[in-house]
Formats: C-alpha cells, structure tokens, sequence
C-alpha cells in the first residue's frame, strides 16, 4: 500500500526562466486541493542543504503567475555535488517531514534530483529553461517568453540598424543548442542564423548570404548568433573585415531570461505543475513531467536524462530558404 502523501516541498533550481512562479504556484494550489501540505525551499538545491524553507499556502503563491524569475530564488550548489551535501538536504527532508519535491529546472536540475532518489527522497522534475534544450520535452517554460523578448530588442536594433545601413550582430542565449536562435532568426528574418548544430562555414554562411542580400537591395543586415557558436564580437570582426561593412555586436545575454510570461508559459507552467502534483498524489515518482505532442507525460528520470534533442533542420531549411538571392535547391 503506498504511503499517503502529507507534505511536500517545491523549489526552483538553476537558470531562472520566466514561468517559473506560475509553476510554483500551481504546484502550491494543487496540492492544497488535495489535502497536501507544501513547503517551499529557498535557493535550490542549496536551500535544501541549510534548511532554507517557507511554509506556502494559496495566498503566498497569490498575484505571482505574471511575474518573471523565481519567489523562491535559485543557487548553484557546488555542495550538492558532494555526498556529505546530499546527505544533509536528505536530513532536511526527514526534519521538515516531506514525503517528496517537485524539482523545478534544467538539465542540473534533474541530475539533482536523481541523486536525491537514489538516497530515498521521491521526487518529481518540471522543465523550465530559456534554452528548450531539455530531450524529454518537445517544450520547456520560458522558451516562449524569451524567445518574444529577443524578438522584441532586435525590431528595436533593427530601425536604428536600418538608419545608418549598418550589420547588426546579435548574440542570444541558448548554451550549446540552437532553438532559442533559430526560432528568433526566422521571426525577425535574420539573413543568416549561425547555430552550433551546423558547422560553420564563414564565407557560405555569413559572407554570401550578406552579399546576395545586397545585390537584392537591401542595406542593412540582421546576424543571430547562438552563444554556443562562439564569440559574436570576432564574427562581427570578421564581417567588417572580409565584408567591408561596418558590424555592430549586442549581446542580449539575461535580459531574456527576465520579463513577465508569455500566456504560453503561464498555461504549460500550471498544466506541467499540477501533474506533478498529481503524480505524487496518485503514488508515482522519480520521473519528470513533459510536453510530448502537445500532451503531458511522466518519463522516469533516469530514462528522461538519457534522452537527446535535436535541432528541427526542416526550419533551418526554412530560414535559408527567406534569404533574397538564396538558393533551397540543396534542401529539396
């Protein structure tokens, strides 16, 4: 017979990502329906470790779903990477009485929690991260949200870029994978979308795809650059010099991370935090909650963790195929 779940706690861990709260607070809220008490852990992991907690009820998670980062912070944890450490937040768990915690975050995050499961403690991940890097989940929170909040800053670069005909090199987020730029490079038709998913080739991918934007007549040209890639501030180096065309580089760096929530993320973040909830009600643990075409899942960890995204290259097709003067006839 399982063990009736009493309490609970909740923490967010990692990068922050918009939606984040609205998670929290749905994870609050639901488990009060059912009867479970919930505890919110301050700062990740290493809340756990020094016994950081809040006792949280419907009107502390009150008036939180718009609004950007983490009530409940988020820390790197250098600790929890040692057992001593782990052992201290499983104390915690026992002193505080929590029957199992809902791991808000990336990739680190879920390691965490794995770990955490194997000492015994249950738990139940919910992917947020800007990056969408996470292979279990078609989606992950805060994806949306950055995604519009970079969109939003290069249609500002744009007018000014547009004025003195200049290259405007933008660099966005997104660790070593692509989705973050690839999806902001096709909604703000970037002439050239450099990504770490495909190899590199300066003069094919950056140098002709500015001169047959030229030749069409345009005089301004818009670079996104995943992070992953490298430096924005040489390519923009090398565009001025092999292009003779004056490169501006910005670098949008955490601004994406902030903001209020898209409606998107504000509604996965509540479906993804109340099935986490109820997966603990209805006796399941030691998975992670994902989107897989369109719908919610449970994956085991260990099985979650194993699992690979990669870069959706029909849509890098379809950003080639926007260029003026491009070619798709090798994509065909």
């Amino acid at each position: 017979m399982e063990k009736k779940i009493k309490r609970i706690g909740v923490l967010t861990s990692g990068g922050d990502s918009p939606g984040m709260n609205a998670a929290v607070r749905a994870v609050v809220r639901t488990a009060l329906s059912c009867g479970i008490e919930c505890v919110g852990i301050r700062r990740g992991w290493q809340g756990l470790i020094n016994g950081d907690f809040v006792l949280l009820n419907g009107a502390s998670v009150g008036h939180i779903l718009s609004r950007g980062g983490t009530i409940l912070y988020t820390a790197r944890s250098d600790d929890f990477l040692t057992e001593k450490g782990r052992k201290r937040a499983v104390a915690t768990c026992k002193t505080l009485g929590l029957d199992g915690v809902v791991a808000i975050g990336g990739d680190g995050t879920f390691r965490g929690a794995l770990e955490l499961s194997r000492l015994g403690v249950p738990v139940v991940g919910v992917p947020a991260t800007i990056d969408n890097d996470i292979g279990c989940s078609n989606y992950t929170i805060g994806f949306d949200t950055a995604c519009n909040t970079a969109i939003e800053c290069i249609d500002r670069l744009r007018d000014t870029m547009q004025s003195h005909e200049r290259c405007s090199v933008v660099e966005v987020m997104g660790r070593n994978a692509g989705f973050l730029a690839l999806y902001v490079g096709i909604a703000v038709g970037a002439v050239a979308v450099l990504v770490p998913e495909h190899e590199l080739d300066f003069q094919r991918d950056v140098v002709e795809r500015i001169q047959n934007s030229r030749l069409a007549g345009n005089t301004h040209f818009m670079i996104v650059v995943a992070e992953g890639v490298g430096s924005a501030v040489e390519i923009g180096k090398r565009i001025t010099e092999e292009v003779g065309i004056e490169a501006r580089v910005t670098v949008l760096g955490h601004i994406q991370r902030g903001g209020s929530p898209t409606g998107r993320d504000r509604e996965t973040a509540t479906r993804m935090g109340y099935y986490a909830v109820k997966a603990f009600y209805e006796g399941r643990k030691n998975c992670i909650i994902c989107t897989q075409e369109g719908g919610i899942v449970e994956i085991p960890i260990e099985e979650a963790l194993k699992m690979e995204k990669h870069l959706q290259m029909d849509r890098y097709h379809i950003m080639e195929a926007m260029q003026l003067g491009g070619s798709i006839a090798n994509n065909l």
